[in-house]
């Protein structure tokens, strides 16, 4: 039976993260990460208190603050590349510091046929 777990915290979370995704922990161990271990899918997320709620069994480890959170992407509703005619992209810098933007690539199918 799965349990309904909130992941909470510190900094922002990444704005990519959708229901239906599904979450990873990777256990810390003196600064090297350890292989990815699945905590269960994603159900709900509140960017406002950069909360993430997802589903776990009963009996796995619950993740620590030590772990590093990841999350993967459903390749069957994710896998086609841009579709239309146009894209507008917005690229920001959060950081107070100057950035340098090395590369911008893009894969893009015309969708009128």
């Amino acid at each position: 039976m799965a349990d309904s777990i909130n992941l909470v915290f510190s900094k922002t979370i990444n704005s990519s993260i959708q229901a239906g995704d599904t979450v990873y922990k990777s256990i810390i161990t003196g600064g090297v990460s350890g292989s990815p271990i699945i905590i269960g899918e994603c159900t709900a997320i509140n960017a406002v208190r950069d909360t993430v709620t997802c589903n776990i069994n009963e009996w796995e480890d619950r993740p620590t603050n030590s772990d590093f959170m990841l999350f993967t992407k459903d390749n069957k509703a994710n896998l086609s590349s841009l579709k239309g005619y146009f894209a507008e992209v917005v690229m920001k810098n959060n950081s107070y510091k100057p950035v340098e933007l090395y590369a911008v690539g893009s894969e893009v199918s015309i969708n009128s046929k």
